[in-house]
């Protein structure tokens, strides 16, 4: 090989080596790899972890546990003697799950992660829902609150109609926002769609896609990027490969990645507020943005005046929906059977 050969070769490796760190930096593509990133972990009671462990990875900054799912497990139960023992172990599972939910709670924070709760919304009542996440996690304000919406599927899971109404009880109850958690086509229906959700498509984003590169996926709308990213789950992790893996920890944790460091993010900690309106920039979208809304302008009035009964909260919040075309369930009506209302067999709880 020549010298001009040499030197042009060395040339174009450095070029491929850098650009290849660029990339693996970037924030939307396969951003665990820059070292400086920070990461959070995110679980719930089925997952074995060891939080000292845990702790010995610098670059792991916080720990979000699920906390509540759907409507609280009956307290009294009723039927013949089956059903009485189905219902009276899935009581016993529901209470040692939020026991362990606030000895890890405890047990995190001493050793200095930041912690979060998430609320699994199913199908349901939202504000008996809310206020089971409420009376279940008991958040502090130094704590991430968060709705998981799994799918955009109302049979299934809370519908985004109902997930408003859940963030604006939140709202008023703690004077903050929660994060939403969904996945890729959940969160671009929201954002194409962000004059409707008005609440939703600005909340914190909490964006779960197992790919190595979301830059061309990600929704944009209100969110320019992801608060957090969740890149690893059981899904495309395994014994033999899996994208990261952290000490004190099995294949079946998820493992999330935020575009700040570890002290960047001590100090967004818990990420609460609404994200700025953006103002649509195409011709399609100004054009979408300027159809006729419907009038809600004294449904929000009846909502700010109901705040101190939640009845007529709900009632209020039915006429803000029903005056933008969505539908709201009756008070206290459940007509889904959820993991909260069907006796659950033995060793499936959830």
């Amino acid at each position: 090989m020549g010298l001009s050969n040499f030197i042009c070769g060395s040339f174009v490796a450095a070029i491929m080596t850098f650009s290849a760190a660029s990339v693996f930096a970037s924030e939307f593509n396969q951003a665990w790899r820059n070292k400086n990133r920070a990461l959070i972990l995110d679980g719930y009671e089925f997952n074995q972890i060891n939080i000292k462990q845990i702790t010995t990875n610098k670059r792991v900054a916080a720990f979000i546990h699920k906390a509540s799912d759907g409507l609280p497990a009956p307290y009294r139960c009723t039927g013949d003697n089956a059903v009485k023992s189905l219902c009276v172990e899935k009581w016993r599972r529901y209470s040692i799950a939020r026991e362990l939910y606030h000895t890890r709670r405890a047990l995190a924070k001493k050793s200095g992660l930041k912690w979060g709760a998430y609320h699994l919304a199913r199908s349901g009542n939202p504000l008996d829902q809310a206020r089971h996440f409420l009376d279940y996690a008991e958040p502090t304000e130094d704590e991430a609150i968060v709705i998981d919406i799994e799918d955009n599927d109302p049979d299934k899971w809370m519908s985004l109609d109902d997930a408003e109404i859940f963030a604006r009880y939140i709202y008023r109850r703690l004077g903050r926002w929660p994060m939403l958690y969904t996945n890729g086509s959940t969160a671009q229906f929201i954002a194409n769609n962000r004059e409707k959700y008005e609440i939703l498509s600005r909340l914190p984003l909490w964006y779960a896609r197992y790919k190595p590169d979301i830059g061309t996926h990600f929704p944009k709308g209100h969110w320019e990027k992801y608060d957090i990213w969740q890149f690893q789950a059981q899904i495309n992790c395994s014994a033999k490969k899996c994208p990261y893996r952290v000490n004190g920890t099995n294949d079946d944790i998820d493992i999330n990645v935020v575009d700040m460091t570890v002290k960047e993010l001590h100090a967004a900690w818990p990420m609460d507020q609404l994200r700025e309106v953006i103002e649509p920039d195409s011709a399609e979208e100004l054009f979408i943005a300027s159809l006729p809304k419907a009038d809600s302008s004294q449904a929000e009035e009846n909502i700010a005046a109901s705040s101190s009964n939640d009845q007529k909260l709900y009632l209020a919040h039915r006429e803000l929906a029903e005056a933008r075309g969505a539908e709201v369930p009756p008070l206290n009506v459940d007509n889904t059977v959820t993991a909260s209302t069907k006796p659950a067999p033995i060793n499936d709880l959830y």
